[in-house]
Protein backbone atom coordinates (compact mmCIF):
# COMPACT_ATOMS: atom_id res chain seq x y z
CA UNK A 1 0.00 0.00 0.00
CA UNK A 2 2.60 2.70 0.47
CA UNK A 3 4.62 1.68 -2.63
CA UNK A 4 1.35 2.38 -4.44
CA UNK A 5 1.08 5.87 -2.32
CA UNK A 6 4.66 6.55 -3.53
CA UNK A 7 4.43 5.79 -7.12
CA UNK A 8 1.08 8.23 -7.00
CA UNK A 9 2.89 10.60 -5.39
CA UNK A 10 5.83 10.71 -7.88
CA UNK A 11 3.50 10.34 -10.83
CA UNK A 12 1.63 13.32 -9.48
CA UNK A 13 4.75 15.38 -8.56
CA UNK A 14 5.91 14.40 -12.44
CA UNK A 15 2.64 15.68 -13.32
CA UNK A 16 2.93 18.75 -11.82
CA UNK A 17 6.42 19.53 -12.53
CA UNK A 18 5.87 18.51 -16.52
CA UNK A 19 2.65 21.64 -16.26
CA UNK A 20 5.12 24.14 -15.15
CA UNK A 21 6.84 26.37 -17.76
CA UNK A 22 8.90 28.71 -17.22
CA UNK A 23 9.68 31.00 -19.94
CA UNK A 24 12.54 33.38 -19.87
CA UNK A 25 12.65 37.42 -20.76
CA UNK A 26 11.93 38.56 -24.20
CA UNK A 27 11.19 35.05 -25.60
CA UNK A 28 7.99 33.09 -25.75
CA UNK A 29 6.14 29.96 -26.61
CA UNK A 30 2.74 28.96 -28.60
CA UNK A 31 1.14 26.46 -26.78
CA UNK A 32 -0.92 24.09 -28.82
CA UNK A 33 -3.94 21.80 -27.03
CA UNK A 34 -4.45 18.58 -28.40
CA UNK A 35 -2.81 19.65 -31.67
CA UNK A 36 -4.73 23.40 -32.11
CA UNK A 37 -3.55 26.59 -31.63
CA UNK A 38 -4.19 27.66 -27.46
CA UNK A 39 -2.45 30.32 -26.31
CA UNK A 40 1.00 32.08 -26.38
CA UNK A 41 2.59 32.02 -22.91
CA UNK A 42 4.11 35.45 -21.34
CA UNK A 43 7.59 35.84 -20.08
CA UNK A 44 7.96 34.16 -16.34
CA UNK A 45 6.20 31.29 -14.62
CA UNK A 46 3.30 29.35 -16.49
CA UNK A 47 0.98 26.53 -15.78
CA UNK A 48 -0.15 24.06 -18.62
CA UNK A 49 -1.81 20.78 -18.79
CA UNK A 50 0.45 17.60 -19.35
CA UNK A 51 -0.46 15.69 -22.23
CA UNK A 52 -2.58 17.85 -23.26
CA UNK A 53 -0.91 20.60 -23.92
CA UNK A 54 2.71 20.96 -26.02
CA UNK A 55 4.74 23.50 -27.00
CA UNK A 56 4.81 23.80 -30.77
CA UNK A 57 7.93 22.46 -31.80
CA UNK A 58 9.46 24.62 -35.05
CA UNK A 59 11.77 22.78 -37.10
CA UNK A 60 14.23 25.35 -39.19
CA UNK A 61 16.69 24.00 -42.03
CA UNK A 62 19.82 26.48 -42.69
CA UNK A 63 22.38 25.97 -45.88
CA UNK A 64 25.85 26.69 -44.06
CA UNK A 65 28.95 26.64 -45.77
CA UNK A 66 31.17 23.69 -44.56
CA UNK A 67 34.53 22.35 -45.28
CA UNK A 68 36.21 23.47 -48.44
CA UNK A 69 33.30 25.15 -49.03
CA UNK A 70 30.90 22.46 -49.19
CA UNK A 71 27.25 23.21 -48.27
CA UNK A 72 25.77 21.60 -45.49
CA UNK A 73 22.17 21.29 -44.41
CA UNK A 74 21.35 21.71 -40.46
CA UNK A 75 18.12 21.01 -38.94
CA UNK A 76 17.43 22.71 -35.87
CA UNK A 77 14.00 21.74 -33.88
CA UNK A 78 13.12 24.15 -30.82
CA UNK A 79 10.05 25.11 -28.89
CA UNK A 80 11.23 28.92 -28.21
CA UNK A 81 10.39 31.83 -30.10
CA UNK A 82 12.76 34.62 -29.58
CA UNK A 83 11.24 38.65 -29.44
CA UNK A 84 14.42 40.53 -29.49
CA UNK A 85 15.86 41.71 -32.47
CA UNK A 86 17.97 39.54 -34.76
CA UNK A 87 20.56 39.97 -37.23
CA UNK A 88 20.58 37.59 -39.96
CA UNK A 89 24.28 37.84 -42.05
CA UNK A 90 22.94 36.21 -45.16
CA UNK A 91 25.90 34.82 -47.46
CA UNK A 92 27.63 36.28 -50.74
CA UNK A 93 25.54 36.04 -53.84
CA UNK A 94 26.30 37.30 -57.76
CA UNK A 95 23.53 39.82 -58.51
CA UNK A 96 23.64 41.63 -62.05
CA UNK A 97 22.99 45.64 -62.70
CA UNK A 98 21.12 47.11 -65.13
CA UNK A 99 24.17 47.68 -67.11
CA UNK A 100 24.66 43.84 -67.26
CA UNK A 101 27.97 43.54 -64.98
CA UNK A 102 28.41 40.54 -62.44
CA UNK A 103 28.31 41.99 -58.51
CA UNK A 104 28.95 39.98 -55.47
CA UNK A 105 27.08 41.36 -52.78
CA UNK A 106 26.67 40.50 -48.92
CA UNK A 107 23.98 42.11 -47.30
CA UNK A 108 22.75 42.20 -42.97
CA UNK A 109 19.16 42.12 -42.37
CA UNK A 110 17.69 43.17 -38.76
CA UNK A 111 14.55 41.67 -38.43
CA UNK A 112 11.93 41.37 -35.37
CA UNK A 113 9.54 38.82 -34.49
CA UNK A 114 6.24 41.36 -33.40
CA UNK A 115 3.77 38.12 -33.83
CA UNK A 116 4.99 35.00 -32.55
CA UNK A 117 1.64 33.20 -33.48
CA UNK A 118 1.80 34.11 -37.29
CA UNK A 119 5.81 33.20 -37.54
CA UNK A 120 4.77 29.81 -36.65
CA UNK A 121 1.34 29.26 -38.26
CA UNK A 122 1.91 31.40 -41.38
CA UNK A 123 4.95 30.61 -42.85
CA UNK A 124 7.11 27.26 -42.89
CA UNK A 125 10.72 27.93 -41.57
CA UNK A 126 10.74 31.72 -41.29
CA UNK A 127 14.50 31.92 -41.24
CA UNK A 128 15.22 30.27 -44.71
CA UNK A 129 12.26 32.37 -46.14
CA UNK A 130 13.72 35.41 -44.76
CA UNK A 131 17.02 34.78 -46.28
CA UNK A 132 15.14 33.55 -50.07
CA UNK A 133 13.03 36.59 -49.88
CA UNK A 134 15.63 38.45 -49.21
CA UNK A 135 18.25 37.52 -51.98
CA UNK A 136 15.43 37.87 -54.92
CA UNK A 137 14.37 41.34 -53.97
CA UNK A 138 18.17 42.33 -53.66
CA UNK A 139 18.21 40.78 -57.45
CA UNK A 140 15.14 43.13 -58.08
CA UNK A 141 16.81 46.19 -56.92
CA UNK A 142 20.24 45.95 -58.04
CA UNK A 143 18.71 45.04 -61.39
CA UNK A 144 16.97 48.38 -61.67
CA UNK A 145 20.58 49.96 -61.22
CA UNK A 146 23.79 50.85 -63.42
CA UNK A 147 26.95 49.96 -61.53
CA UNK A 148 27.94 53.48 -60.27
CA UNK A 149 24.55 53.94 -59.25
CA UNK A 150 24.85 50.81 -57.31
CA UNK A 151 28.11 51.33 -55.71
CA UNK A 152 27.12 55.15 -54.67
CA UNK A 153 23.90 54.62 -53.46
CA UNK A 154 23.82 52.04 -50.52
CA UNK A 155 21.42 54.36 -49.17
CA UNK A 156 18.61 53.95 -51.93
CA UNK A 157 19.00 50.37 -52.01
CA UNK A 158 18.57 49.81 -47.95
CA UNK A 159 15.13 51.67 -48.47
CA UNK A 160 13.49 50.01 -51.10
CA UNK A 161 15.02 46.55 -49.47
CA UNK A 162 13.71 47.58 -46.13
CA UNK A 163 10.27 48.55 -47.85
CA UNK A 164 9.41 45.83 -49.45
CA UNK A 165 10.49 42.89 -46.87
CA UNK A 166 8.97 44.89 -44.08
CA UNK A 167 5.86 44.23 -46.62
CA UNK A 168 6.54 41.01 -47.49
CA UNK A 169 7.30 39.43 -44.21
CA UNK A 170 4.33 41.34 -42.47
CA UNK A 171 2.03 38.10 -43.12
CA UNK A 172 4.63 36.39 -41.32
CA UNK A 173 4.39 38.64 -38.14
CA UNK A 174 8.20 39.97 -38.98
CA UNK A 175 8.88 43.51 -38.76
CA UNK A 176 11.72 44.21 -40.60
CA UNK A 177 13.91 47.17 -39.06
CA UNK A 178 17.03 47.35 -41.23
CA UNK A 179 18.57 46.21 -44.04
CA UNK A 180 22.73 47.01 -44.78
CA UNK A 181 24.86 46.12 -47.45
CA UNK A 182 28.36 44.47 -46.21
CA UNK A 183 30.14 44.62 -49.35
CA UNK A 184 30.03 45.15 -52.96
CA UNK A 185 32.63 43.44 -54.86
CA UNK A 186 32.22 43.84 -58.50
CA UNK A 187 34.83 41.71 -60.87
CA UNK A 188 38.61 42.46 -61.26
CA UNK A 189 38.73 43.70 -64.08
CA UNK A 190 35.53 46.04 -63.63
CA UNK A 191 37.59 47.19 -60.52
CA UNK A 192 40.78 48.10 -62.60
CA UNK A 193 38.65 49.99 -65.00
CA UNK A 194 37.33 52.56 -62.34
CA UNK A 195 40.78 52.86 -60.87
CA UNK A 196 42.09 54.06 -63.98
CA UNK A 197 38.52 55.97 -64.97
CA UNK A 198 39.02 57.26 -61.26
CA UNK A 199 42.82 58.19 -61.65
CA UNK A 200 41.93 59.90 -64.93
CA UNK A 201 39.42 61.96 -63.18
CA UNK A 202 41.34 63.37 -60.37
CA UNK A 203 43.88 64.11 -63.05
CA UNK A 204 41.51 65.69 -65.22
CA UNK A 205 39.93 67.88 -62.27
CA UNK A 206 43.87 68.76 -61.09
CA UNK A 207 44.30 69.89 -64.42
CA UNK A 208 41.17 72.23 -64.32
CA UNK A 209 42.03 73.90 -60.75
CA UNK A 210 45.36 74.64 -62.55
CA UNK A 211 43.80 76.52 -64.95
CA UNK A 212 41.82 78.35 -63.05
CA UNK A 213 44.23 78.79 -60.67
CA UNK A 214 45.98 80.62 -63.83
CA UNK A 215 43.01 82.41 -64.89
CA UNK A 216 42.85 83.98 -61.45
CA UNK A 217 46.25 84.93 -61.06
CA UNK A 218 46.06 86.70 -64.67
CA UNK A 219 43.19 88.43 -63.55
CA UNK A 220 44.80 89.37 -61.02
CA UNK A 221 47.81 90.72 -63.12
CA UNK A 222 45.69 92.61 -65.57
CA UNK A 223 43.48 94.25 -62.55
CA UNK A 224 46.48 94.96 -61.11
CA UNK A 225 48.33 96.60 -64.40
CA UNK A 226 44.97 98.17 -65.06
CA UNK A 227 45.12 99.93 -61.75
CA UNK A 228 48.53 101.00 -61.70
CA UNK A 229 48.04 102.34 -65.52
CA UNK A 230 45.41 104.39 -63.63
CA UNK A 231 47.49 105.53 -61.08
CA UNK A 232 50.01 107.12 -63.16
CA UNK A 233 47.36 108.41 -66.02
CA UNK A 234 45.94 110.07 -62.86
CA UNK A 235 49.42 111.07 -61.41
CA UNK A 236 50.20 112.56 -64.82
CA UNK A 237 46.98 114.38 -65.01
CA UNK A 238 46.89 115.66 -61.79
CA UNK A 239 50.99 116.65 -62.55
CA UNK A 240 50.00 118.55 -65.86
CA UNK A 241 47.01 120.08 -64.22
CA UNK A 242 49.20 121.48 -61.20
CA UNK A 243 51.68 122.52 -63.64
CA UNK A 244 49.07 124.05 -65.72
CA UNK A 245 47.77 126.32 -62.49
CA UNK A 246 51.22 127.35 -61.89
CA UNK A 247 51.92 129.02 -65.32
CA UNK A 248 48.47 130.63 -65.26
CA UNK A 249 49.13 131.60 -61.92
CA UNK A 250 52.45 132.78 -63.00
CA UNK A 251 50.80 134.45 -66.26
CA UNK A 252 48.72 136.42 -63.87
CA UNK A 253 50.67 137.34 -61.74
CA UNK A 254 52.79 138.78 -64.33
CA UNK A 255 49.97 141.05 -65.96
CA UNK A 256 48.81 142.20 -62.39
CA UNK A 257 52.42 143.06 -62.46
CA UNK A 258 52.36 144.92 -66.15
CA UNK A 259 49.25 146.31 -65.58
CA UNK A 260 50.46 148.13 -61.93
CA UNK A 261 53.95 149.20 -63.92
CA UNK A 262 51.75 150.82 -66.65
CA UNK A 263 49.58 152.20 -64.74
CA UNK A 264 52.31 153.67 -62.46
CA UNK A 265 53.59 155.47 -65.81
CA UNK A 266 50.15 156.48 -66.91
CA UNK A 267 50.04 158.21 -63.37
CA UNK A 268 53.36 159.55 -63.86
CA UNK A 269 53.05 160.79 -67.07
CA UNK A 270 49.63 162.43 -66.09
CA UNK A 271 51.74 163.77 -63.30
CA UNK A 272 54.68 165.50 -65.85
CA UNK A 273 51.81 166.36 -68.32
CA UNK A 274 53.49 164.45 -71.05
CA UNK A 275 52.36 163.30 -74.23
CA UNK A 276 51.59 159.87 -73.97
CA UNK A 277 51.81 159.00 -77.58
CA UNK A 278 55.45 160.36 -77.39
CA UNK A 279 56.37 158.40 -74.40
CA UNK A 280 55.48 155.18 -75.97
CA UNK A 281 57.44 156.18 -79.58
CA UNK A 282 60.36 157.20 -77.50
CA UNK A 283 60.28 154.00 -75.48
CA UNK A 284 59.92 152.11 -78.34
CA UNK A 285 62.41 153.67 -80.29
CA UNK A 286 65.47 152.84 -77.79
CA UNK A 287 64.42 149.23 -77.52
CA UNK A 288 65.15 149.41 -81.44
CA UNK A 289 67.81 151.40 -81.05
CA UNK A 290 69.04 148.54 -78.57
CA UNK A 291 68.89 145.67 -80.73
CA UNK A 292 70.75 147.57 -83.83
CA UNK A 293 73.67 148.63 -81.51
CA UNK A 294 73.84 145.40 -80.00
CA UNK A 295 76.60 142.47 -81.37
CA UNK A 296 80.45 142.30 -81.33
CA UNK A 297 81.16 144.52 -84.22
CA UNK A 298 81.48 147.89 -84.51
CA UNK A 299 78.62 149.33 -85.78
CA UNK A 300 77.78 152.99 -87.54
CA UNK A 301 73.89 154.00 -86.91
CA UNK A 302 72.63 156.70 -88.89
CA UNK A 303 69.91 158.70 -87.43
CA UNK A 304 67.18 159.93 -90.23
CA UNK A 305 66.62 163.87 -89.69
CA UNK A 306 62.90 163.08 -88.90
CA UNK A 307 63.75 161.00 -85.70
CA UNK A 308 65.41 164.35 -84.05
CA UNK A 309 61.80 165.57 -82.59
CA UNK A 310 61.14 162.21 -81.61
CA UNK A 311 64.45 162.07 -79.66
CA UNK A 312 63.51 165.45 -78.28
CA UNK A 313 60.85 163.91 -76.29
CA UNK A 314 63.64 161.85 -74.30
CA UNK A 315 63.92 164.29 -72.23
CA UNK A 316 60.48 164.29 -71.25
CA UNK A 317 61.16 160.94 -69.84
CA UNK A 318 63.58 161.80 -67.95
CA UNK A 319 60.85 164.36 -66.01
CA UNK A 320 59.03 161.21 -65.97
CA UNK A 321 61.63 158.97 -63.76
CA UNK A 322 61.98 161.86 -61.15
Amino acid sequence: MIYVVIVIAAIVIIFALAGLKVVPQSETRVIERLGKFHKVLPAGLNIIWPIIDRPKIIVTRKVVEGYQGRQVVRMSETAKIDLREQVYDFPKQNVITKDNVTTEINALLYFQIVDPVKSVYEIDNLPNAIEKLTQTTLRNVIGELELDETLTSRDTINAKLRAVLDDATNKWGVKVNRVELQDITPPETVRQAMEKQMQAERNRRAEILKAEGEKQSAILNSEGEKTSAINKAEAVKQSTLLEAEGVAKAKIMQAEAEAKAIQLVADAIKATKTDPASYLLATKYIETLKEMTSGKDNKTVYIPYEATNLLGSIGGIKEIFK
